[in-house]
């Protein structure tokens, strides 16, 4: 139980960031078509409107390596108290949410670029407290 004490809050940062990122692959997955549309009409008054399959296929990409490596990294801290790929697993979230942060700056939505900045705040704290 002392493990659990001493690790709780980077566990508790990572389980939040397991669970968002686990939902937003999944629903890209589950409803792909939706998702290229809606990205699409997002997208349609902008300069990347011709990108869009591209550049969700990396964002997707990122979230995945933010699953894989905090998923891992949580087994680790909990198990052995290695911190690296849990650290790498919060470094990529910041990335994937500044990777969505600039779509949303592009597509002038600024109330969803807001909404973003809670995720990161909490990717950051991650990182501060894996570091």
């Amino acid at each position: 139980m002392n493990i659990l004490h001493n690790q709780l809050a980077p566990l508790l940062v990572l389980a939040f960031l397991l669970i968002t990122f686990v939902i937003s692959v999944v629903e890209k997955f589950a409803d792909w078509k939706g998702t290229i549309t809606y990205i699409s009409e997002t997208f349609q008054n902008t300069f990347i409107k011709s990108f869009i399959k591209p550049l969700i296929a990396s964002l997707v990409f990122l979230e995945i390596l933010t699953v894989y490596f905090v998923s891992i990294g949580m087994y680790e801290l909990y198990f052995y108290q290695e911190k690296e790929t849990a650290l790498l697993g919060c470094t990529f979230s910041c990335f994937s949410i500044l990777y969505m942060l600039i779509g949303q700056r592009i597509a002038k939505d600024y109330p969803g670029a807001t909404s973003l900045t809670v995720y990161f705040i909490l990717s950051v704290f991650g990182v501060y407290l894996l570091n």
